[in-house]
């Protein structure tokens, strides 16, 4: 399995939450080759700030293995985490981090100042898939501006 199926993966939970009325952000989280979590955006269903697409995958995945660490698992997501997802990243010590776009306005980068907020040990990858990504994005606010 590669990274970029595992981020089409990803991209089919962001057509999901897009379905759904939803920003069309998903993630997944891999381990061995297997998907273990899979969340995508249910914060206006779940009337609930903090059901964003990755705090959805991690949950998911600690309830499959019975446990709080996901050391050696990778989150793939659509797009970059906002700081409140990188602090959930951070506590998880997952072991890697790709996702697909960066998210200027609400990204983590924009209020790290440079310094990576995840666990020392957790390994960060962007721009795969990311044009697909954040046009998927873009063209939600589009149709909703109109």
């Amino acid at each position: 399995m590669t990274d970029e199926h595992f981020m089409r993966q990803a991209l089919r939970e962001a057509r999901l939450a897009e379905e759904k009325g939803e920003v069309p952000i998903g993630a997944v989280v891999v381990m061995n080759d297997q998907i273990i979590g899979r969340g995508h955006n249910q914060v206006e269903m779940l009337n609930d700030c903090t059901a964003h697409a990755e705090m959805i995958a991690l949950t998911s995945a600690f309830n499959y293995l019975g446990a709080k660490y996901l050391m050696e698992a990778t989150l793939y997501v659509t797009l970059e985490p906002c700081v409140m997802c990188a602090g959930a990243l951070y506590w998880s010590k997952i072991g890697r981090i790709v996702y697909a776009a960066a998210d200027e306005k609400n990204g983590y980068r924009r209020v790290t100042e440079g310094k990576s907020p995840f666990h020392p040990k957790t390994k960060v990858e962007y721009g795969l898939l990311g044009e697909e990504s954040l046009g998927m994005v873009k063209a939600f606010f589009q149709r909703r501006r109109k």
